[in-house]
């Protein structure tokens, strides 16, 4: 929050980036919309680049495509892109929840520890090729493409 300009009004983020994750954050001064953007019941999706240790088998990705135990109970299922790379992969893994941590706990129970989490998208809203520690305003087209998301 320290990164935002002053605007004068408060404002609150839209879900949370443990400190070890890096990406795009959503701030706004809407509860309604906070609210809607975050419940698993509206089903907005987040996507996640994960880089993993090793390369994991398709069989555990579908684990993660039908939902996996955590200690909290079963995830709802996971839409799973993988790239291999020599010294490991990236996922690219879109969910509709946010639980604490739950991309890293994912991938640690198909035995693959994420090395660098990054999230790319929220809903329609995409990071792009905006440089960490860096913020601009959403468009109006983008706030509104955030609530008709968060309505459906």
């Amino acid at each position: 929050m320290d990164l935002l300009p002053h605007t004068g009004k408060r404002v609150y983020p839209v879900g949370r980036l443990d400190k070890d994750t890096e990406g795009l954050l959503i701030v706004t001064n809407d509860g309604d919309l906070t609210y809607r953007l975050t419940h698993p019941k509206h089903h907005v999706d987040k996507v996640y680049l994960a880089y993993v240790a090793g390369n994991p088998a398709d069989e555990s990705l579908d684990k993660l495509r039908r939902g996996i135990m955590l200690q909290d109970g079963m995830t709802s299922p996971a839409i799973v892109d993988r790239e291999d790379y020599p010294d490991g992969s990236c996922l690219r893994i879109t969910i509709h929840e946010g639980r604490k941590r739950q991309v890293r706990r994912m991938c640690t129970a198909i035995g693959h520890k994420v090395q660098r989490l990054k999230r790319i998208q929220v809903g329609p809203i995409h990071l792009g090729d905006l440089p960490p520690g860096q913020c601009r305003h959403l468009s109006k087209e983008e706030v509104e493409q955030l609530r008709d998301e968060a309505i459906s």
